[in-house]
């Protein structure tokens, strides 16, 4: 692999760094987890976004959290048409596999891929709408979100009510899996869905019995 270079030098030093202090401090912990393989209570799915910290605000240790990232935290339908699935095959992973108890949807403010899909929908980015464009393709998975919220306000308001309605529709999504399906019937596996607000650091979770986002 000719075009693979070495590692920037500001992330080599940085991770010296960690090797000396934080895995210093915590070696045991670290040859355990390598020993006993991991076993994560939650799977969380949240946005690429780098704003979006999920290990930071809930102060999670290394182990605690099975998370996979993809553009808008989006749960696509189940689908075993024998493709390729990178979030399916991480949800089956996490629920078969590792058995979590929880899997959390978190979505957030300002975010690129919603904002680029409410362009999209509302004819500001042609580029999107075509058959190669891989985001357009990915985020089509939230056009009942659209058609929900379409009329909602001004711009600022329906793109907010769109990144709720991304958490939502993974929440639809996820009871599409029958794996998922009967670990709810079972009790063995709860649903959450979240949205931060990156600016002022509040978090918000869905509330089934009424329908709407309430503040935490």
């Amino acid at each position: 692999m000719k075009h693979a270079r070495p590692l920037p030098s500001y992330l080599t030093t940085r991770y010296h760094g960690w090797k000396a202090t934080d895995y210093a401090d915590n070696k045991a912990w670290f040859k355990r987890l390598a020993s006993e393989g991991q076993h994560p209570r939650a799977m969380v799915i949240s946005c690429c976004d780098s704003r979006v910290h999920v290990t930071s605000i809930f102060g999670a240790e290394t182990g605690e959290f099975f998370i996979h990232r993809n553009i808008a935290n989006l749960v696509p339908p189940y689908s075993p048409d024998g493709d390729h699935h990178g979030t399916s095959a991480a949800i089956e992973y996490a629920v078969t596999a590792l058995k979590v108890a929880h899997i959390i949807v978190m979505g957030h403010s300002n975010c690129g891929g919603v904002n680029g899909f409410h362009d999209m929908c509302t004819g500001r980015a042609p580029e999107l709408e075509k058959p190669t464009s891989f985001i357009g393709r990915w985020m089509d998975i939230l056009r009942p979100g659209f058609e929900r919220i379409k009329d909602v306000g001004d711009e600022a308001a329906q793109i907010s009510a769109l990144e709720r309605e991304a958490v939502m529709i993974s929440l639809e999504n996820l009871m599409g899996f029958p794996f998922i399906q009967k670990g709810v019937a079972d009790e063995t596996l709860t649903l959450h869905g979240l949205w931060n607000d990156i600016a002022s650091g509040d978090l918000e979770a869905y509330d089934g019995s009424i329908g709407a986002f309430v503040a935490i």
